[in-house]
């Protein structure tokens, strides 16, 4: 079988890219509303798996690192898809619906 392995540059790359998300990002919805309420979950998803990503890089466990910025990623995209945060259009971080 054999080993892959994903160096830190590629990891510090998406990780850059998840933060950069995660500065343009906002919520959709009225503070107190469910919507607002789930859209505030969400980012709380992404922004743990965005530390335990850097916590993993810095530990030299750089497959889990990248694993979790990943996971940081998707959460963020999929709130944008589903329309509980705003992307503001920008199709290079997030994927829009159209």
């Amino acid at each position: 079988m054999a080993k892959f392995s994903v160096t830190s540059e590629r990891i510090s790359k998406y990780l850059d890219l998840t933060a950069k998300a995660m500065e343009k990002v906002s919520i959709i919805g009225e503070p107190g509303s469910e919507d607002y309420s789930k859209a505030e979950d969400i980012l709380v998803m992404v922004k743990a798996y965005h530390s335990d990503a850097q916590f993993f890089l810095e530990e030299g466990k750089g497959d889990d690192a990248f694993a979790a910025v990943n996971y940081a990623h998707g959460w963020i995209d999929c709130g944008v898809r589903l329309g509980y945060l705003d992307g503001k259009g920008d199709w290079q971080l997030f994927t829009l619906s159209s």
